[in-house]
């Protein structure tokens, strides 16, 4: 196991090196990297010009450069935007896991019956809405009629009080991904609880929770955790809409003002940034594959 994830991890350091290296080439193919941050070139002195160059590092090594560049995108980003997308991400990867998986084992386990069909009711209707129009609705209701929830915005501080920010962001952002959820366990569960290795355990006289949880749900597992790490992902990386409907000050909000601004340093910054997450995300989950199905090899 230990040769298997140093080489894991080595492939995540070359892709990762390598999503960097592409995203740092374009910033130089367009030229000259100081019209990106000053594009009113005319209007600086030479002195100026000069002395934006080396703060940008242009006077060094190509390779010393992509590594300034590297360092600056990082800071600037990870400090700023990435920490309240990660809250929201969080946020909604919880609560999709807690709703979708534990409805689909029950939708599995009560097959044919109302709440069969009531799951399978969720998982279309949270399938068919779209995440922008989940939003405004909720902003209508909740926070213009009602005025219960903020409709926008992360509050200030880190109170409890700060936590009804978080609702209908979560909500919308999860409310996809739980019906998925929901889905792929139910079809997992399905298959597993047909198999012959759960009919033998029954015929054995095995209780049905140990059957359920023991053996069904264990064995299942593996589809909805695959799933599980692309929704992590993609709750960090892809909070462009709901981020933008809410005004929350996070990475995709800064993604939708950058591209409205041209401002490519921006970009090429978010860009670098979401290659990290995937990268990383898609390491722990082949970690995680053998610690929940032993039938799994690393050699």
């Amino acid at each position: 196991m230990r040769r298997y994830l140093i080489t894991r991890f080595l492939y995540s350091i070359v892709a990762l090196i390598g999503a960097t290296a592409i995203v740092f080439s374009l910033s130089r193919a367009v030229g000259d990297p100081r019209y990106l941050y000053a594009q009113e070139a005319y209007g600086l002195t030479s002195e100026a010009w000069e002395d934006l160059g080396r703060r940008l590092g242009l006077d060094k090594p190509l390779v010393a450069q992509y590594f300034i560049w590297l360092g600056n995108v990082v800071i600037e980003l990870i400090g700023n935007k990435v920490g309240n997308t990660l809250q929201l991400g969080l946020a909604a990867w919880l609560l999709a896991t807690g709703v979708g998986i534990p409805l689909g084992i029950l939708s599995a386990v009560r097959r044919g019956t109302v709440w069969d069909y009531l799951g399978r009711g969720f998982a279309a209707l949270g399938q068919a809405a779209p995440p922008f129009w989940i939003g405004i609705m909720a902003i209508l209701f909740f926070a213009v009629k009602l005025g219960w929830l903020p409709a926008g915005t992360k509050g200030a501080g880190a109170s409890a009080a700060n936590i009804k920010y978080f609702i209908m962001p979560a909500v919308t952002l999860a409310w996809l991904s739980s019906a998925s959820y929901l889905r792929i366990t139910r079809t997992a569960m399905l298959e597993i609880l047909d198999s012959e290795f759960v009919k033998f355990a029954r015929a054995k006289g095995t209780t049905e929770r140990s059957v359920i949880w023991k053996h069904a749900f264990r064995n299942a597992l593996i589809p909805p955790l695959t799933v599980s790490a692309l929704v992590l992902a993609g709750f960090i990386t892809g909070t462009v809409v709901v981020e933008t409907v809410f005004t929350w000050p996070g990475l995709g909000k800064l993604a939708v003002d950058s591209v409205v601004q041209n401002d490519y340093p921006t970009m090429t910054g978010v860009v670098l940034l979401l290659a990290l997450v995937y990268v990383v995300v898609n390491f722990l989950t082949d970690m995680a594959y053998g610690i929940i199905d032993p039938r799994v090899s690393y050699t």
